[in-house]
């Protein structure tokens, strides 16, 4: 950097050095892109490892996810970064994609033909649902249009057409997988887009379903649905960090942010514990809370809309078994669990069902992994790690029938994980952008935008780079057709 002193005293803006705030998988997939563009790049991490919720680990010597276990294959951001970053040939599908529901009192088969749990027929949730539930949904047709307006919760608007029964034996295990949430305060703009502009354009719900299913079988979408990687989901934030520090990036940890400002020649003066950088551009790449934080000084605006973003906690238990022990698990990949049930545990997976390369690292063991904790439900995390461990062996037994004790445990809590997308949550991102965007060189992205999932992520990362280039279409983008973040079929 130049040693020049500005007539404002200020060491002058770097133009070609971009800062990146955040090293999750956002952050470090604005980094790979920018490097691309030609920048000089910094990574700046608070923690001691980056990755953010993606995070490898094992458990009795077999390599496990202890964050997100897959991503949406049928988006191109997060496969196409896999590959670029030299992890194609440990791309892999799910072994099995046969999911069950733990309701009323039995595991049932995951129904087929529906949207995120709305159905296109009432009988897709036969077995699922009770007759009386059933007969509701077929009322769909009789009812009049139901104006969704700029927005509407998705839970309030499927009750309306199809009955509190379908939100809340399917609709609601599967946003909640995602989210963490609930599906009466969940958006159905932000969360399930598709559905949302098929509501504003027919009179009935099922209707709409069977249109956007018919448009899917129209496109001819071949391959899986979802992607893991040999070694874990874990493994890619590691290889894009590799890959940015092999093209020259520098990526930092241990290095909290403690002020942003702009510097007299429009630059960025970019503050941590031991050092100071100057930039010309800067990349935001955290959570909205400490976002909003970084951003109090210069974007006052901006960083009040963030502050309003609540989030949700939750923990996953690993456990692992011995397989003679677990002779008794059902096929399959596992299971979600309906909050109107009164479980503890909201899904579980068969991760040596699900992965095969786990059950190859270890052929003579099973890992199992439960998740706890929803939006506002805070009681059943205070609790330590032996006490969740005990509650997932409970409820496993109860929908299982596995009482073996484990050969091993591990538990990761994820305090604030999961971003909320209530009601209104574009309108909020839209807002933020646009304060954001009267500052030159600044640019935001990650979870709390434009979807909770890898391929929003990091499409929200590549977005931002658009920005601070000056070019605004992939926010545009992105506001026109948000990425929906979809559930795996079980587990979290």
């Amino acid at each position: 950097m130049s040693a020049r002193e500005t007539s404002a005293g200020e060491t002058p803006a770097d133009t070609g050095h971009v800062v990146v705030i955040g090293g999750g998988i956002a952050g470090l997939a604005a980094a790979h892109r920018l490097l691309e563009r030609g920048a000089r790049v910094t990574v700046l991490e608070a923690s001691d490892r980056v990755g953010g919720k993606l995070l490898p680990g094992e458990i009795a010597g077999v390599r496990v996810d202890l964050g997100a276990e897959s991503m949406l294959a049928r988006r191109p951001e997060a496969v196409g970064l896999a590959r670029e970053v030299g992890l194609a040939d440990r791309l892999q599908p799910p072994a099995t994609a046969s999911a069950s529901l733990w309701t009323r009192g039995a595991l049932r088969p995951m129904p087929k033909g529906h949207v995120m749990g709305v159905p296109g027929t009432a009988a897709a949730l036969a077995g699922v649902l009770s007759e009386e539930g059933l007969a509701r949904i077929e009322r769909d047709a009789e009812l009049p249009r139901t104006e969704v307006g700029d927005d509407v919760a998705v839970g309030e608007y499927v009750a309306a057409r199809l009955g509190r029964e379908v939100v809340d034996r399917l609709v609601e295990p599967l946003l909640g997988g995602v989210y963490a949430g609930d599906a009466y305060c969940i958006s159905l703009r932000s969360a399930v887009p598709q559905l949302f502009e098929a509501a504003r354009t027919h009179t009935s719900l099922t209707e709409a379903v069977r249109a956007i299913q018919g448009r899917t079988a129209t496109t001819l979408q071949s391959g899986p649905v979802f992607m893991g990687i040999e070694g874990g989901i874990g493994t890619l934030p590691l290889a894009v960090a590799e890959s940015v520090r092999a093209r020259g990036g520098e990526i930092v940890t241990h290095a909290p942010v403690t002020e942003l400002r702009r510097t007299a020649d429009d630059g960025w003066r970019i503050t941590t514990a031991d050092r100071v950088l100057h930039a010309g551009a800067v990349v935001v790449a955290v959570p909205a809370r400490p976002a909003a934080d970084l951003l109090r000084a210069e974007a006052p605006a901006a960083a009040a809309e963030l502050a309003a973003v609540e989030y949700a906690s939750m923990a996953l238990i690993t456990l692992a078994y011995r397989r003679a022990d677990a002779a008794a698990l059902p096929e399959g990949s596992g299971f979600l669990v309906p909050p109107v049930d009164g479980r503890t545990i909201k899904a579980s997976t068969f991760a040596s069902r699900k992965w095969g390369w786990i059950d190859a690292d270890d052929p003579d063991l099973v890992v199992l992994r439960t998740s706890v904790g929803r939006y506002g439900e805070t009681e059943i995390l205070v609790r330590d790690d032996a006490g969740l461990v005990d509650v997932s062996r409970h409820d496993l037994k109860e929908a299982t029938g596995l009482s073996a004790e484990p050969v091993a445990t591990r538990v990761t809590r994820w305090h604030d994980g999961l971003p909320q997308y209530p009601v209104g949550h574009h309108a909020r991102v839209a807002r933020v952008r646009e304060h954001v965007a009267k500052l030159p060189g600044l640019a935001v992205c990650g979870a709390a935008y434009d979807g909770v999932g890898i391929p929003a992520s990091i499409a929200s990362a590549y977005a931002a780079v658009d920005r601070i280039h000056g070019d605004p279409r992939g926010v545009e983008q992105l506001t026109a057709h948000p990425v929906q973040s979809l559930h795996g079929g079980a587990g979290e």
